[in-house]
């Protein structure tokens, strides 16, 4: 079998402390590892092969980092310019294996996602196998044990083979309201739409080809018209975002004659607000989950996220809290489904508290924004051993560089020279200039822009090995640098 792990969102269910260039799979959630990282190690098990991953392209390096830093690699990164929901994300994976002569069974589930019994995941999956092979369209369905609205639901029929365990779909149903969804857990028959599939490539091709042709058709355009290797499917943007946008229930499941569930009663929960945060956490006496600073004062069944700030709670019950550099959020423990409101709220504001955290992380390292203001704004950089930001130049602001830690080796121009710890460097205007790590231990600078516009698209790239380069003529380059 290949895992087939879908890291998309939009980072909009666990705002603030999630955002659009950092969603809640890279967050470290419920443990020392990121829900990304757990969901990795859960399939390193026997017959499971390295997994492909389908994520945007700004997430590129993200998931290469959260691969290295728990000793693991992808067979390959599918990435998307932009999210076309489930289906299409599956298609790319499943066509590209189809060109290499390959016709794997695929274990399809999100990057987001927290099992705490594991072993009862491998053998729910390891029961689904058998069926897959035989042409099945697998769906792991959980145990609807309360009366969640904020889950689909699958209604089974009957069981598929004398004590196979294997159930037939009857039907699927939209997030209900809480009357509906007390008569389903009362019914017995419900399972929550955990979101997780296992078939075969062709078979899942098969029946998307049938059900949803438009689909079908414009990723193998897209595949044909994408930059693809071995282990990278950079997908073309012109021809994908003509796609239509579905996921794999819509588009398949609840179409198809040949959906069946495998019952998955393995601690699952999709982390989908802050309310199922606090369901999975270890609570205090009074029922609290508090991380960080914080203290409760006859307070009880609260959630408090701090990060570096005091948060004091008094003679409240049910609060959210969630404190991070740059916003704070407050929510009714029954309102945190509709978090999603604010953060749409927040965009059409065009607020960018909704896309990055203050400490933004690239290729090279990472920036964390210190202070801004009209003309000015200072940020701590640091860039990590070995590695360099592009060849670059600004044509609205200049900087100063001052080394905290570390060694910089500077390119401004036509000069390239060392400076190390309480030692700086000016770039002026216009200049073309390069920051690089040239030492074993990661660099740390502090920059300081003044300028009449700051703004992160305010850079011209040259040459970069991250791939992020603009494209100008290397004639354009040498008379600048002249």
């Amino acid at each position: 079998m290949i895992p087939v792990i879908l890291s998309g969102g939009s980072g909009s269910r666990l705002w603030p402390l999630s955002r659009k260039q950092f969603p809640k799979q890279f967050l470290a959630l419920t443990g020392d590892r990121t829900l990304f990282q757990q969901t990795v190690e859960r399939l390193a098990f026997d017959g499971m092969q390295r997994p492909i991953v389908v994520c945007n392209q700004d997430h590129r390096f993200l998931v290469n980092e959260q691969f290295q830093e728990i000793g693991h690699s992808s067979q390959v990164l599918v990435l998307e310019p932009f999210g076309r929901n489930t289906a299409p994300a599956v298609a790319m994976t499943a066509l590209k294996l189809l060109d290499e002569g390959r016709d794997d069974v695929l274990l399809v589930l999100p990057a987001d996602h927290v099992i705490t019994d594991e072993a009862a995941f491998r053998r729910a999956v390891e029961q689904g196998k058998q069926q897959a092979e035989a042409g099945e369209l697998v769906l792991f369905g959980v145990p609807a044990t309360a009366p969640e609205t904020g889950f689909g639901y699958i209604r089974i029929s009957e069981e598929l083979g004398a004590g196979a365990g294997i159930l037939r779909v009857d039907q699927f149903v939209e997030k209900p309201d809480e009357a509906r969804a007390r008569e389903f857990v009362a019914a017995g028959n419900y399972f929550w739409n955990s979101g997780m599939f296992l078939f075969r490539a062709s078979r899942y091709l098969d029946e998307l080809r049938k059900h949803e042709p438009d689909i079908y058709d414009n990723c193998v355009l897209t595949l044909a018209r994408s930059q693809v290797s071995e282990d990278t499917v950079v997908i073309d943007a012109d021809t994908f975002a003509l796609c239509p946008d579905n996921s794999i229930d819509y588009a398949v499941m609840e179409r198809t004659r040949h959906a069946c569930v495998v019952p998955l009663d393995a601690g699952w929960s999709d982390v989908g607000s802050w309310s199922s945060l606090w369901d999975v956490h270890e609570k205090d006496a009074e029922g609290n989950v508090l991380k960080g600073d914080v203290l409760a004062h006859d307070s009880r069944n609260c959630l408090v996220s701090g990060n570096g700030k005091l948060v004091t709670l008094l003679g409240v019950e049910d609060i959210v809290v969630v404190e991070t550099r740059d916003a704070v959020m407050v929510a009714h423990k029954d309102r945190v489904q509709d978090v999603k409101k604010l953060v749409g709220a927040l965009d059409e504001q065009s607020r960018k508290e909704t896309q990055n955290h203050c400490e933004v992380y690239r290729p090279w390292g990472a920036y964390d924004s210190v202070d801004n203001g009209v003309r000015h704004q200072v940020k701590h950089i640091t860039v990590k051993p070995g590695a360099s930001l592009s060849l670059q130049m600004h044509h609205h602001r200049a900087e100063h560089w001052i080394v905290v830690s570390g060694t910089a080796q500077v390119t401004c121009d036509d000069k390239v020279f060392l400076l190390t710890e309480n030692q700086s460097t000016y770039i002026p205007i216009a200049s073309v200039h390069r920051l690089a790590n040239p030492g074993k231990i990661p660099l740390e600078i502090i920059e300081v822009q003044s300028g009449g516009y700051l703004g992160e698209d305010d850079i011209e790239r040259f040459e970069d090995v991250y791939g992020r380069t603009s494209g100008t003529p290397v004639t354009k380059l040498v008379k600048a640098v002249r």
